[in-house]
């Protein structure tokens, strides 16, 4: 993971209770209590990629506090 926001968050989210794995390639998965919650990319080449995977995990119980 290279991106320094998708380490921060990475770090956000494993403090909240969920669990963080590398995928194929390029990708995490985010697990919740076992269950796959969402897929998203560590290096978002799109501007809004991060900011859309927040509001996703937003609408699933993350509390993003930002940096």
């Amino acid at each position: 993971m290279a991106n320094k926001e998708v380490k921060n968050l990475v770090k956000e989210l494993e403090a909240q209770g969920f669990e963080v794995t590398r995928a194929k390639g390029n990708h995490l998965k985010v697990y919740l209590d076992g269950k796959l919650i969402t897929a998203m990319a560590s290096t978002p080449s799109d501007i809004r990629s991060l900011a859309n995977s927040i509001a996703f995990l937003r609408r699933n119980g993350f509390v993003y506090k930002g940096h």
